[in-house]
């Protein structure tokens, strides 16, 4: 017999109803604290994407971005238009194309993440006692369980 899951929780709908809405506009004003060059949201994440991981192909990135391919095309091609990233051949695999950060990419990244960061703290600071901050750093471990 196949087990039937548990109905779900009042409060469980409302943490995630919360968290999804809290997580939106926290991704959207980190969006707006660091992009001096109007890059869009998922041209930001695909550099972010080859900063961590490393060189992909376009079929790569639109399955780890959860996109269609011709979408992940068109970002590439945007990004590689302003010189933020490169397609080579595959060393192994002369038919596949690979897509990597190019040094201005790579700058680019870097640059976001210290300003992200540094208005987040900032704000953190300015709007939390060292109470509240600790909570924070607490709820960390709670909100990483989600992505485990």
């Amino acid at each position: 017999m196949a087990e039937t899951a548990s109905p779900l929780s009042a409060s469980a709908v409302r943490a995630a109803r919360q968290l999804r809405v809290m997580v939106g506009r926290l991704r959207r004003r980190l969006h707006e604290a660091y992009d001096a060059e109007e890059l869009s949201m998922s041209q930001v994440s695909v550099l972010s994407r080859l900063d961590k991981d490393g060189p992909a192909s376009v079929t790569e990135l639109a399955a780890a971005e959860r996109v269609r391919q011709q979408s992940a095309g068109t970002t590439v091609a945007a990004l590689a238009d302003k010189g933020l990233v490169e397609r080579q051949s595959d060393p192994d695999d002369g038919r596949r194309t690979v897509v990597s950060l190019t040094p201005a990419g790579r700058a680019s990244v870097d640059d976001k993440r210290a300003a992200g960061e540094e208005w987040l703290a900032r704000v953190v600071q300015d709007r939390f006692t060292e109470a509240e901050r600790q909570q924070l750093i607490s709820a960390m471990t709670l909100l990483e369980r989600l992505t485990d």
